[in-house]
């Protein structure tokens, strides 16, 4: 029944129902499920109606195209993920640490006649036999001979240590095929040949000076001439080869035939630039004369402040060694004592410096000296006077951190030297010795990882500009036969210098 004023109510048709499309099957080789915020995305991108046919496609085809680039089991992902790591590989360079060490430079050593090594050895014992006592060395093997303690005695245990065979850990490595060789060196004993002859002709000596007779001069033209007689001698005209020559005078009478290759030396006190380079060359050590110090480090038992025991009459630099002893000789607890090489001299020395806080290191005929490497193995703080000075391996140890050095204008003023060194203190003085126990295996040539395995890695590091050198000059006009071209900056005296007092 109609209710008064309202129009009759019309019939609400039944709802009609649609059903769901068909799940879509899954795009091929796609093995991934969805994620569920993924799916949430999508069904809110839906309208509650039924989507166009349009916009259920390209959803589709977006969907698919992106899980199929991401899905681990794609073949197509998994090529891409290769040709990516590959070309990274290709184009990235290695790490220092993953590339390891570099192979040692190949070095042969000529099998110079025994004349040039231990003959060198026999005459030296040989001139200093005492009147009516046999020769032992000249019925010696070589292999039981010994070389004279001294200071130049490296070019005995860099022959030594080339002739041992088996793995070795060295920057270079002995070869027997000169085919093979990066450098060649030359074993000559040049430093202990020049002191064949002692001062003193011994007693056994007669009128006619047969203990005498030997030569260096002519030991050094007839290293020249077997020398020029081999083929990669004249290949490059010496410049791979390496020579040890760590006495001042060593080789001086063909130094200037031999100054493109590489010289061992302590100093560059007789070289001219032309003949001698930071660059080309390398420093050495000499051996220390005296016993390693074997207490711990500290300024207990150092009563001395400074110590020195030396030549006081030197040339040239050496002068300074004078003015020196005057100043010096009258201050309270300093010893300044002329004295010449000898075994008493020694055995005075080794106690001086194990008990002095500061060794005195000045200049004498040449910059450097034995003097110095005594001073670092006892732990007896060097204060070096000599301004041209040159020092090894100075890319590995800082030599501020071990050393003092003074300028020679400032170290002859009076008073000035003992003043400075008193003022620093004990805990400076034990800083200083910590440094040098850390380094003092570098000049210790008994210490298996001491100064030869050094110099033959600092001889390495110059194999690629001898390398480099050698390719320039193929390509070059050909020179004089006699001129000289290290190609290299040398060595001169600083107008500059950072020691104390400058």
């Amino acid at each position: 029944m109609w209710e008064r004023g309202r129009p009759p109510r019309k019939p609400r048709p039944s709802p009609i129902l649609v059903p769901p499309p068909p799940p879509s099957p899954p795009p091929p080789r796609l093995h991934v499920l969805l994620p569920r915020s993924l799916l949430a995305f999508a069904a809110r991108a839906m309208p509650w109606r039924r989507p166009s046919p349009v916009l259920l496609l390209l959803l589709a085809l977006a969907l698919a195209l992106l899980f199929l680039l991401l899905s681990p089991a794609s073949h197509s992902a998994s090529r891409l993920s290769r040709s990516l790591v590959t070309s990274g590989s290709d184009s990235a360079p290695s790490s220092p640490a993953s590339a390891g060490p570099p192979p040692p430079v190949k070095i042969y050593m000529y099998d110079l006649p025994s004349k040039f090594t231990y003959g060198v050895v026999r005459s030296y014992m040989a001139a200093r036999v005492p009147s009516g006592s046999a020769d032992t060395a000249a019925v010696l093997p070589d292999e039981q001979l010994r070389y004279p303690g001294h200071q130049h005695s490296a070019e005995w245990w860099l022959f030594k240590d080339l002739l041992r065979r088996g793995p070795r850990d060295r920057p270079v490595a002995r070869v027997d095929d000169q085919r093979d060789a990066d450098l060649f060196y030359v074993p000559f004993f040049s430093s202990l040949s020049l002191v064949v002859n002692p001062i003193r002709p011994p007693a056994s000596a007669n009128a006619s000076g047969a203990a005498a007779a030997y030569s260096d001069e002519a030991k050094q033209d007839e290293l020249m001439e077997w020398l020029e007689r081999q083929p990669y001698w004249r290949r490059n005209r010496g410049r791979d080869h390496v020579f040890i020559c760590q006495d001042p005078n060593a080789l001086y009478k063909v130094v200037d035939r031999i100054s493109n290759a590489m010289l061992l030396v302590s100093d560059f006190g007789r070289l001219r630039d032309d003949q001698a380079s930071l660059v080309k060359d390398v420093i050495l050590p000499y051996s220390h004369r005296i016993n390693a110090f074997q207490g711990d480090v500290g300024v207990e038992g150092r009563s001395s402040l400074l110590f020195f025991m030396g030549n006081r009459y030197r040339k040239e630099g050496g002068k300074v060694r004078d003015a020196l002893f005057q100043i010096l000789e009258n201050e309270e607890d300093v010893i300044i004592k002329h004295g010449t090489q000898s075994r008493v001299s020694r055995r005075a020395a080794t106690q001086g410096m194990h008990s002095s806080k500061f060794c005195l290191h000045p200049a004498g005929d040449t910059p450097s000296a034995c003097r110095l490497f005594d001073a670092l193995v006892s732990l007896c703080v060097p204060v070096i006077v000599s301004d041209y000075i040159e020092l090894p391996f100075e890319d590995v140890i800082d030599y501020s951190n071990i050393s003092i050095f003074v300028g020679t204008s400032k170290a002859v003023q009076p008073g000035f030297l003992t003043s400075f060194l008193r003022k620093i203190s004990a805990e400076r003085i034990l800083e200083y010795q910590i440094e040098i126990r850390k380094v003092r295996h570098y000049f210790m040539y008994e210490d298996p990882n001491g100064p030869v395995n050094e110099i033959w890695r600092q001889v390495s590091l110059k194999a690629p500009l001898i390398k480099l050198l050698t390719n320039r000059n193929k390509r070059m006009v050909e020179r004089g036969a006699n001129a000289t071209d290290c190609s290299c900056i040398c060595s001169t005296n600083p107008t500059e210098s950072s020691t104390v007092g400058k």
